[in-house]
């Protein structure tokens, strides 16, 4: 007897009529990554960031420690990288923000709101973390609608 379909290990999707083939990408001369996962993965409808934190780019080494400018600086490389696949931060539709303490969240949302215009914020978690890469204070996971 042959396991459902829905527990089948495939490596593609099938949701009606459409068949995805996820892309999955790095950018080795961005993001520095040494770990068994993708930066990015992209499917028919949206764009799967990696987590990122200050200490994965190089001028984020210069602020850890500071979560405003983290989240700067995280927040500039994810513009950088939608970029990259024709997106920007209005296409964003949802963050996952991981901090050491919470107790820093105002200098994370003062950063971070500088870059939705007009109100049009992304669905967010924000969660506190023990620790993270690098010594950093601030990760943020995104996910985008593609185009």
């Amino acid at each position: 007897m042959s396991a459902p379909a829905s527990f089948r290990s495939v490596r593609y999707c099938d949701w009606g009529n459409k068949t995805v083939m996820p892309e999955h990408i790095n950018f080795p001369d961005d993001i520095k990554i040494g770990a068994p996962f993708s930066n990015m993965v992209l499917d028919d409808d949206y764009a799967f960031l990696a987590g990122l934190v200050a200490a994965d780019v190089e001028e984020g080494l210069e602020v850890l420690g500071d979560v405003g400018a983290e989240t700067e600086v995280i927040m500039k490389t994810v513009t950088f990288l939608l970029a990259k696949v024709g997106l920007d931060t209005s296409d964003i539709v949802r963050c996952d923000v991981h901090l050491t303490d919470l107790g820093e969240m105002d200098a994370m949302n003062e950063a971070y709101g500088g870059f939705f215009e007009g109100g049009r914020y992304p669905a967010r978690t924000t969660v506190q973390s023990g620790a993270l890469f690098g010594g950093s204070k601030v990760e943020i996971t995104v996910m985008a609608r593609r185009r």
